[in-house]
């Protein structure tokens, strides 16, 4: 198999485990601290990877640090916002509203970078805001208060991986993994130490279970395998393949919470996929060729 080849299987694999990832989160939490499940789970994350990457755990320099901490507050920010979206909105629907970090990160190119986009990705941003409008404006035109959080995770997710595409380029981010991770247990450290409702050592096994799911395959497995595609595929690609994520997230929250998949968010739900096919597809001399360009 070829490296491409195993990554993109590598990345899709850690979509099935970000996508269960949610339910576990919401299941693990309950009404413990999120700061303090958060902690724990970069905290394992940190210990493991930096075991498995000893050899560039040893040589990290300064220029390492600097980097893993510019690429820790877009990623802590992402995580921290959509965690704190599942508190208040179902496991699926969070997944989904998630997903438009696809659309995202063209538009924030555009937007800082002053590059051109394309018709195919206006319209696949429009159709991709009329499925989250579908999945997330409720009765009386209100959206949900997890809504709004998911939605700026979503943000600080693109922002992470176009720093990531950026960072990538020039250097081996395997050097700034374990930097990156020590930063964000750090910032939720802190967090968690300033919550009252914080709760150190839970008696509770599906909070530590979901401490150890999350750290092991939703944390340090998806993230490592994501800095490491993208000195082979571009910021747009990886999001694209993380598209998988709100179907098995879907899957994991009708079998491990028992949520409804209602016709609000499947409907929503297949336009937010759709956008991203569309961002894909490439319209030429009147045929729809799907993008075979190097990754």
């Amino acid at each position: 198999m070829e490296r491409r080849q195993l990554l993109l299987f590598l990345l899709i694999l850690g979509t099935a485990f970000w996508g269960v990832s949610y339910s576990v989160t919401k299941m693990a939490i309950g009404h413990y601290s999120l700061n303090v499940f958060l902690f724990y789970r970069f905290l394992l994350a940190v210990v493991v990877l930096s075991i498995i990457f000893w050899k560039y755990v040893k040589d990290i320099n300064r220029e390492a640090i600097k980097t893993g901490f510019l690429l820790a507050v877009p990623m802590f920010l992402g995580i921290q916002l959509q965690t704190v979206g599942l508190k208040y909105t179902d496991a699926s629907q969070c997944s989904f509203i998630a997903g438009l970090t696809v659309i995202i990160i063209p538009l924030l190119k555009l937007a800082i970078y002053k590059t051109n986009a394309s018709l195919k990705i206006w319209i696949a941003a429009l159709t991709a805001l009329t499925g989250l409008f579908i999945i997330a404006i409720q009765d009386k035109f209100t959206i949900n208060f997890g809504d709004l959080f998911t939605i700026a995770g979503a943000f600080a997710f693109a922002v992470y991986l176009i720093a990531v595409e950026k960072h990538s380029a020039t250097k081996n981010l395997l050097y700034s993994i374990v930097p990156m991770f020590a930063f964000c247990a750090l910032f939720t450290f802190f967090i968690a130490i300033t919550d009252s409702s914080s709760e150190w050592l839970p008696q509770n096994n599906t909070f530590w279970m979901g401490v150890i799911y999350c750290a092991l395959f939703s944390t340090a497995f998806m993230y490592t395998v994501s800095n490491i595609s993208q000195r082979y595929l571009s910021a747009e690609r990886v999001a694209v393949i993380y598209l998988f994520e709100p179907v098995f997230g879907a899957i994991g929250a009708f079998f491990i919470l028992g949520e409804n998949l209602s016709w609000r968010l499947l409907l929503g739900g297949t336009l937010i996929f759709s956008a991203t096919i569309i961002s894909e597809v490439n319209f030429k001399n009147n045929k729809l060729k799907i993008l075979t360009k190097k990754i």
